[in-house]
């Protein structure tokens, strides 16, 4: 068996190895803004005044830029949770007005960390807590939305996006509702989901949440 022989035989049984590991990655999912960036500061959800802050200027950076293609990336990732907090909370939807954050039990939504953590807005969190059509979205899209959520969990606490009480939930929801009304399709939502919160949760040492 001369040299080159060896080596193509090395070559396949190392693809052999690894090719049922290798994930290849799908197409990037179509997730456009729309005009909702301009209605976050329009409604209040994000106070204008408050956003001139020096430690919102990531958060400006993504409010204003032209492109209407949401991506999420690990350079934006924290920005990026706080902008799809605001929509999450804002955004009228029956995860909010008929799912676990209405539970008597709790007090009233108005005592979780995602309605309590969000003082950009002018007026108050509550003041704006699912008030807004800022999406567009059927029955249909509404009930993937819920579908969806309930899939998704965040390691910082076992709860699923359909029980947003803290600001990845509440982002989590958020992200979903902007994909279903930009025509995905669940398996997109879910995979998508599944690369946001490896940003959000990268592996640490004493767990919790990185951004």
């Amino acid at each position: 068996m001369n040299k080159e022989t060896k080596s193509a035989l090395v070559l396949l049984l190392v693809l052999a190895i690894l090719l049922p590991t290798v994930s290849f990655p799908d197409p990037e999912p179509v997730i456009k803004w729309g005009n909702l960036r301009a209605e976050l500061l329009a409604s209040g959800v994000i106070d204008e005044e408050k956003l001139q802050a020096p430690e919102m200027a990531a958060l400006r950076e993504l409010l204003t830029a032209e492109t209407d293609q949401l991506v999420i990336t690990k350079e934006n990732s924290r920005a990026m949770l706080n902008l799809l907090w605001a929509v999450g909370l804002a955004q009228k939807s029956p995860v909010l007005e008929k799912g676990p954050m209405m539970d008597a039990r709790y007090g009233g939504p108005e005592n979780f960390a995602s309605t309590g953590g969000w003082t950009l807005a002018r007026g108050g969190a509550m003041a704006h807590y699912s008030q807004h059509r800022l999406i567009d979205l059927t029955p249909e899209e509404e009930g993937l939305v819920a579908k969806t959520a309930r899939q998704i969990y965040r390691p910082c606490c076992g709860n699923s996006a359909y029980f947003p009480d803290c600001n990845h939930g509440m982002a989590m929801l958020g992200l979903l509702e902007l994909m279903a009304a930009s025509g995905n399709d669940e398996a997109t939502m879910l995979a998508t989901a599944t690369e946001v919160n490896a940003l959000w949760f990268p592996p640490l040492p004493t767990g919790g949440c990185a951004v």
